[in-house]
């Protein structure tokens, strides 16, 4: 492998990126066999660049947490199966127990998302046990910081200030001692979402289910308990949600859209939310002159269920949104270049080229990739590949190839000396 001098970077343009974040307690259920809807793969002008996505009561028995131990646990391969396809790539996960974070992202953003730390927070007995807790991807993305936590709070009517004293705890134990990593408050944006569980206070389950009934949200807003700790916690305040315009999510009976008529007949809320906090910008002082922010944008573009899912006690919710950014990181660290023609009977070279800036390590690897696209709506019959350099001491993918192709494998056929000649 050859290294050749990079080119000097252009100014960088402003990009929008398309996030989808998913949040569902799926009640120990396997992955149902379409699951479209909730990717929202049935929209043709959604073009989509991330998924991340957070589940919550995941199967976590013994036996199913020693075979996810040694295989892809099935809602990650489920996922994996249906997002491929479309050039989206597993970037990171973490599990803890029950609850699992996934970020995908497609293939030409690897080079500018770094996987700075993965985190798991217990709270469950005494902070010694992961059934409730919060599980955390940190993250640069187009070197902005980005932490995504994924959580299930204490459950029942009662325990709302445990809920609220949970929430705090997830968020004070994401600290990166030892890393050069700025505290998460001073991260560019939190994604902050999964099965909350704080219910609707005050009016009884005849008045809850008559004003789902007659879709009339507002006065059971008032009474949801985590916008009322909105109201009193300044910290919380600062983390955004949309427009709750959906029936709330729990508790339904299983394989229904009826609310739960079992003996204990629990009383409709929204459990299940998703929250997002941008970076506060400090005070202009009159007396300094200071530089701009970057640009860094997030707008809500839906905030929805998706009631046609039965599976589990909860429907599922879902939040895309159009991040708009200026890339404080616009070219690659590690440029990649298959050379000549690419034959699987000849050595195959690659140049790279390097950014100043980047220390390699002899643990380093490049990788060679087949390319899975969505055949429906790219005309490409024959196969694609992509290189794609792994840092070691980053922990990500740092360069990316475009996709090229490999000449198909020759055939042999004897000249008329008797010897074995290939022919392409």
């Amino acid at each position: 492998m050859a290294a050749v001098n990079p080119r000097k970077p252009t100014e960088p343009r402003g990009k929008t990126l398309s996030i989808h974040v998913v949040t569902w307690n799926v009640a120990s259920a396997a992955p149902p066999l379409d699951l479209s809807d909730l990717l929202q793969l049935n929209k043709d002008n959604l073009n989509l660049d991330i998924y991340v996505i957070g589940l919550q009561e995941m199967n976590c028995g013994i036996l199913s947490l020693l075979s996810d131990t040694a295989f892809e646990d099935p809602w990650s391969s489920f996922f994996m199966d249906v997002l491929s396809p479309l050039s989206f790539v597993k970037v990171s996960s973490v599990r803890m127990q029950g609850l699992l974070l996934l970020f995908f992202a497609k293939h030409q953003h690897l080079p500018f998302v770094q996987i700075l730390s993965t985190k798991s927070t217990p709270t469950g007995l005494f902070g010694y046990w992961g059934n409730k807790g919060g599980v955390t991807i940190c993250l640069k993305l187009y070197g902005y910081y980005v932490s995504i936590i994924n959580c299930h709070l204490p459950p029942h009517m009662a325990n709302n200030d445990q809920r609220l004293e949970h929430f705090d705890w997830i968020l004070e134990m994401q600290n990166f001692e030892g890393q050069d990593i700025p505290n998460i408050l001073e991260h560019d944006l939190i994604l902050w979402f999964g099965d909350m569980n704080f219910r609707i206070d005050d009016f009884g389950l005849h008045f809850v289910r008559e004003s789902i009934k007659n879709q009339c949200y507002s006065d059971l807003w008032e009474k949801d308990q985590l916008s009322i700790a909105k109201r009193h916690d300044p910290l919380l305040r600062e983390f955004q949600e949309g427009p709750l315009l959906f029936p709330p999510t729990y508790k339904f009976d299983k394989n229904s859209n009826n609310y739960d008529t079992s003996e204990k007949k629990r009383k409709p809320a929204w459990t299940d939310r998703i929250l997002w906090r941008l970076k506060r910008q400090p005070q202009a002082n009159p007396h300094t002159q200071r530089l701009p922010a970057p640009h860094f944008c997030l707008s809500l573009r839906s905030y929805v269920s998706h009631m046609m899912y039965c599976i589990s006690d909860h429907k599922p919710v879902t939040s895309t949104f159009d991040l708009e950014l200026k890339p404080l990181v616009s070219a690659p660290l590690i440029t990649l270049i298959p050379e000549r023609l690419w034959t699987m009977e000849n050595d195959m070279l690659i140049s790279y080229s390097l950014t100043p800036d980047f220390l390699s390590s002899p643990w380093d690897w490049i990788g060679l990739y087949k390319v899975y696209f969505n055949t429906s709506n790219i005309p490409e019959t024959e196969d694609q590949f992509l290189l794609c350099y792994y840092s070691n001491s980053l922990h990500s993918v740092v360069g990316i190839s475009k996709p090229f192709k490999i000449q198909p494998g020759s055939f042999l056929a004897e000249d008329p000396l008797g010897e074995a000649q290939p022919h392409i």
